[in-house]
C-alpha cells in the first residue's frame, strides 16, 4: 500500500506551515473579523497598470517572454535604478516577485552547508528558501532596538558563511536601518568576502526619507531584490527583479529558466505601463496612517516607530507569556493580528498592519488596547 507520507522530503517535512497562512486560515472562519494581519496594500491598482495587462490579453501576448524578462521592462527598471541609485546600473533578470528572486538567487548561489546572515525578526520566507536550497539559516538577534549591530554580526560569521542578507524597511518591523547601519554591515562583508542580498521591496513605501541602500557602499558585492507587488497593489501578479554581479544573474537566468521560466507575461506588460506612474498620493495616504496606528498604539505597546511598509512589529505586554498567547486573546475579541513567532526565534512581540480602512484600524487598536 501507497504511504505518500514516505515520499515526502525531509527538508519539506521540517517546515511548518506559515504562521501568516495560519492566521489567514482563521479568518475564513470568522464572521467579519477586523483583519490587521494583511500584508499587502488596500488602495486599488491604478489604471494605467490595469489597462497594460488588459491590452496585453486583448494583443495575444500571452505566451512565454525570454526567461530574463521583455527588454522594454529590463530598459525600464534599468533607467529607475540608475536615477535612485546614484548611476549605478547591472545586469538585471525579471522574476516571480521578491519571493521568486530570493529562491533562484539561493539555488544559484548556496551549496550544501554554506551560511546565511540575516538580521531577526526577518520575513517569513528567509530560513525556508535558503534551507530548500541545501543552505543554513543564521538570524541575528536584534528584537531589543532593531539596529544592525556589526559585532553580532561578526561573531555569527563562520567559515561557511557566504551570503549577508539584509532588509530595509525591514519586514516585520518597518525599521529603515540607517547609513552608518548599512556601512558597517558593507564593511563587515567586504572584510569576511560576502556577497549581499538587499531585499528592498518596501523601497517605495519609505516615508521620512529615502532607505539607504548597500548599492551605495559596495556596489560590485551587491545583489539588488526589489518588486512592484507593493509598490502597486499588484501582490498578485508577481513581479519582481535582481539586479548584479553579472555571473550571478546569469545562473540566476539558468535556474529560472528551468523552475518558473519567465515571469507571467501579461504582469510584465501591465508593470511596464506603471513605471511612469506617480504614486506619490498612495505613500503619502499610508504615511498619514502610520502616524495614525503609532498613535493609537504608543501609549499601549512598545515598538519601533516604522520607517516604511505597513506594519508595526509591538512587544506583547507583560501580561501575556507569549505573542502567540496575545495574538489568541486578540482572535477572540474578533481581532487578527500575526504572531511574532512567525518572524522571529522568539515568540515575544506581534505584528498589525495599517494597510487596512482608518475606522478599522482605530477599531482594532482600540480592542488590542483594551487587552492591555
Amino acid at each position: 500500500m501507497l504511504i505518500p507520507g514516505d515520499y515526502i522530503a525531509d527538508k519539506v517535512k521540517a517546515i511548518e506551515s506559515s504562521g501568516i497562512r495560519k492566521i489567514f486560515d482563521l479568518a475564513a472562519t470568522m464572521e467579519n473579523p477586523i483583519d490587521l494581519s494583511m500584508g499587502q496594500p488596500d488602495f486599488n491598482v491604478p489604471d494605467p497598470i490595469k489597462q497594460g495587462a488588459i491590452d496585453a490579453i486583448r494583443n495575444d501576448q500571452n505566451g512565454y517572454t525570454v526567461t530574463h524578462g521583455i527588454p522594454e521592462l529590463r530598459d525600464g527598471i534599468t533607467r529607475q535604478i540608475k536615477n535612485e541609485y546614484d548611476g549605478w546600473s547591472a545586469p538585471l533578470i525579471v522574476t516571480c516577485g521578491v519571493s521568486g528572486g530570493l529562491a533562484i538567487a539561493m539555488l544559484a548561489c548556496l551549496n550544501p552547508g554554506d551560511e546565511v546572515l540575516f538580521a531577526d525578526p526577518y520575513f517569513v520566507s528567509y530560513k525556508h528558501i535558503i534551507h530548500l536550497a541545501g543552505g543554513r539559516a543564521v538570524p541575528v538577534d536584534i528584537n531589543r532596538d532593531f539596529k544592525l549591530d556589526p559585532e553580532k554580526f561578526e561573531q555569527a560569521i563562520t567559515d561557511r558563511t557566504k551570503i549577508l542578507l539584509l532588509n530595509s524597511p525591514a519586514n516585520p518591523s518597518g525599521v529603515v536601518h540607517s547609513a552608518d547601519e548599512i556601512k558597517a554591515m558593507t564593511d563587515l562583508a567586504e572584510k569576511h568576502n560576502l556577497l549581499i542580498i538587499s531585499d528592498e521591496i518596501y523601497r517605495n513605501l519609505s516615508y521620512d526619507h529615502p532607505p539607504t541602500s548597500p548599492v551605495q557602499f559596495a556596489p560590485d558585492r551587491t545583489l539588488l531584490i526589489g518588486g512592484f507587488g507593493k509598490t502597486f497593489a499588484i501582490t498578485g501578479w508577481r513581479m519582481g527583479f535582481a539586479a548584479g554581479p553579472e555571473e550571478i544573474i546569469a545562473q540566476m537566468a539558468k535556474v529560472q529558466q528551468f523552475t518558473f521560466v519567465c515571469a507571467p507575461s501579461i504582469a510584465q506588460r501591465g508593470t511596464l505601463a506603471g513605471l511612469n506612474v506617480d504614486m506619490s498620493r498612495q505613500v503619502n495616504d499610508y504615511r498619514r496612517k502610520r502616524d495614525l496606528a503609532a498613535a493609537e498604539m504608543s501609549d499601549a505597546f512598545t515598538f519601533a516607530k516604522p520607517g516604511g511598509g505597513f506594519f508595526i512589529y509591538a512587544k506583547a505586554p507583560d501580561r501575556y507569556a507569549t505573542g502567540m498567547e496575545f495574538v489568541e486573546a486578540a482572535v477572540k475579541k474578533n481581532v487578527l493580528c500575526v504572531p511574532g513567532s512567525a518572524f522571529s526565534e522568539y515568540d515575544t512581540h506581534f505584528r498589525i498592519s495599517y494597510a487596512v480602512p482608518d475606522e478599522v484600524l482605530k477599531e482594532g487598536c482600540s480592542i488590542l488596547r483594551e487587552l492591555v
